[in-house]
């Protein structure tokens, strides 16, 4: 395996990059991989900046959120109850797993819809590994999502104090709904019903 001084001198860089550029480079990527392995899994300390694990959630759960929030939200989960092969209804009830903590539903539904060509879900995968500090398929999710084209931008929101309120009828929603269990992790299936309701349940502030 390449180190990782071989992979940048290889690397297809401008001309512009001096060689103190790389050194920096070099020593941001040892930075965060060092503290995805070794510190990535805890918070980052209170007054210190967050870790590459931090940034990856708050990324995340900005993305999941905002996707559930959209005008689209309850087309695209009332297609995918009715046809459960529709790869955008993926992502969105993907975002709304996530919302609840549904790790590995979050991660099939995903996982389908980036089958399917989504260059979003690719990309919250990568965001969905990199929270675990499982580095190798973040890099592949990385690497999908990049080939696919994904343009994600966020807007961030002020702080909103109603979300345990909006989490706890997230989670009443999911817990009603049917679950099937494949390779010994519960998968969740979106309803109708789920799907007249996304808005009021995504209405938290």
């Amino acid at each position: 395996m390449r180190n990782l001084d071989e992979i940048l001198h290889q690397a297809a860089l401008p001309d512009a990059v001096t060689d103190d550029d790389l050194d920096d480079l070099q020593q941001e990527v040892v930075r965060d991989v060092t503290a995805v392995l070794m510190l990535g899994a805890r918070p980052a300390p209170e007054g210190q900046l967050p870790t590459p694990l931090d940034r990856a959630e708050a990324e995340l759960q900005e993305l999941s959120s905002s996707f559930l929030r959209s005008d689209t939200a309850a087309q695209h989960l009332s297609r995918l109850a009715d046809e459960p092969v529709d790869a955008d209804g993926a992502l969105y009830f993907g975002c709304l797993l996530n919302l609840v903590q549904e790790r590995d539903g979050a991660l099939w539904w995903w996982q389908f819809a980036a089958g399917a060509g989504n260059a979003t879900a690719a990309h919250c995968l990568y965001l969905l590994h990199l929270r675990h500090g499982e580095l190798r398929d973040a890099s592949h999710w990385a690497h999908q999502a990049f080939i696919l084209g994904a343009q994600i931008q966020l807007t961030p929101r002020p702080c909103c104090h109603q979300l345990d309120t909006h989490t706890k009828a997230l989670r009443e929603a999911v817990d009603r709904l049917k679950v099937d269990e494949v390779d010994g992790a519960p998968l969740h299936h979106p309803d109708q019903h789920l799907a007249d309701r996304v808005e009021e349940l995504a209405d938290a502030c």
